[in-house]
């Protein structure tokens, strides 16, 4: 089945229209450092705006465990999302009770309302189907149809992304329905050579999508913390760096895997080995076969892919014409140990075919790093959605709303 647009709901003039977006935007002393997410809301929002919906914005932020707490107030995000919007945004004090009932009472044709925290709210998250429905009923009273446009969470059974979807007649916003082309041609098809670059700092967040994408691939790059535990699993000492010894066995079961498919399992040739967890560490770069071979012996910590690995993954992706990335090459918050996710992102944007950012940290490192997103195919707003998409699992914000894999 396909997946229901915002077509399908006719006009939507004089109607109230819900967005679920994902304003889940990182925050220092209430400010917003990372407004990726915000923007990426704008086409759906500018498009209902355009045909004079009453626009009610719902989404999370953070993890405020059921209950209000200023911390994670979504009040800074409807500042900006007036700003972005050029026009004044209505905030309401919560999300179903007299403040939101008169904010989205007093919207005209074309205004835009945001409300407070979803997960203010147990209900939002409730595991049980009774409290979630008994939320999402709250919420359906609050409008005439639904616009699912946070992609983020559609991986999520939660009261606002499938339960208000059954309640109301509910479509996909534009967002959702880039996310759902662009990795929908990640899996089916995809133009050759198709490289993977896979990073952070666990392999056990990867296992689903490797699993998943190596019949499909042509070459799969790992980078990151995971690094060292494909490296042991080679037999090679790794120092103090990070090792998920339960994973041992199963990435020697992928390293096999990889040889019997044909798919080139490329990993580093060098790393940036460091005294400490520190900006201002000592540091050198060593043979990734060598990695205690440095002033620091066994007590050094690997925190980047080094140079010449830069290089190769580089020229790599660069002569692909199908690249999905997920996770940084290595602690890029810290300068000394960014050329890496540097390197690797500069690639992708001189990629002649399909570059997508897999969200999460990866999105971040790239904006942090002074990369415009639209230097890129696509940048994912959903980590977590992004990796299970690619993983082949059912996700039951997209299945509510029409869409079967």
């Amino acid at each position: 089945m396909a997946l229901r647009t915002l077509a399908s709901l006719g006009s939507l003039a004089g109607k109230r229209a819900i967005v679920r977006a994902d304003l889940n935007v990182p925050l220092r002393d209430g400010v917003i450092t990372d407004d990726g997410r915000v923007r990426a809301t704008l086409p759906t929002l500018n498009a209902l705006i355009d045909q004079g919906a009453r626009v009610v914005v719902v989404s999370h932020l953070g993890r405020p465990d059921g209950a209000p707490d200023p911390a994670y107030s979504l009040q800074p995000v409807a500042q900006r999302l007036s700003e972005l919007l050029g026009a004044p945004v209505a905030f309401a004090q919560d999300t179903v009770g007299e403040s939101a009932a008169e904010a989205v009472a007093a919207l005209a044709d074309g205004d835009v309302a945001v409300l407070e925290n979803l997960r203010f709210n147990a209900g939002e998250t409730a595991k049980d189907d009774a409290t979630r429905r008994a939320f999402a009923e709250q919420l359906a009273a609050l409008g005439d149809v639904l616009v699912s446009d946070g992609f983020g969470v559609v991986h999520r059974k939660q009261a606002s992304v499938y339960d208000l979807a059954e309640l109301l007649p509910s479509a996909a916003g534009f967002l959702i329905e880039k996310e759902v082309e662009v990795l929908d041609r990640l899996t089916e098809n995809p133009e050759r050579p198709y490289t993977v670059v896979l990073g952070g700092s666990k392999v056990s967040d990867k296992l689903g999508v490797i699993d998943h994408l190596l019949p499909r691939v042509d070459r799969v790059l790992v980078g990151g913390g995971m690094l060292f535990t494909f490296l042991v699993a080679l037999g090679h000492p790794v120092g103090s760096s990070l090792l998920e010894k339960d994973q041992i066995e199963t990435v020697k079961g992928y390293i096999a895997r990889a040889q019997e498919l044909g798919v080139e399992l490329v990993l580093p040739v060098d790393a940036v080995v460091a005294a400490s967890f520190s900006g201002d560490a000592d540091h050198v770069v060593a043979a990734a076969d060598a990695l205690e071979d440095t002033p620091f012996g066994a007590s050094g910590l690997g925190l980047d892919i080094g140079p010449k690995t830069a290089e190769q993954f580089a020229e790599l992706i660069r002569s692909s014409r199908t690249v999905f990335w997920n996770g940084p090459m290595g602690v890029f918050e810290l300068a000394p140990f960014a050329a890496g996710t540097k390197a690797v992102a500069q690639a992708l944007t001189e990629v002649d075919g399909l570059s997508v950012v897999g969200g999460g940290d990866s999105a971040a490192a790239v904006r942090q790093l002074g990369f415009s997103d639209d230097a890129f195919g696509h940048i994912s707003t959903g980590g977590g959605a992004s990796l299970e998409f690619l993983e082949g699992k059912k996700l039951p914000g997209l299945e509510v709303l029409g869409w079967a894999q």
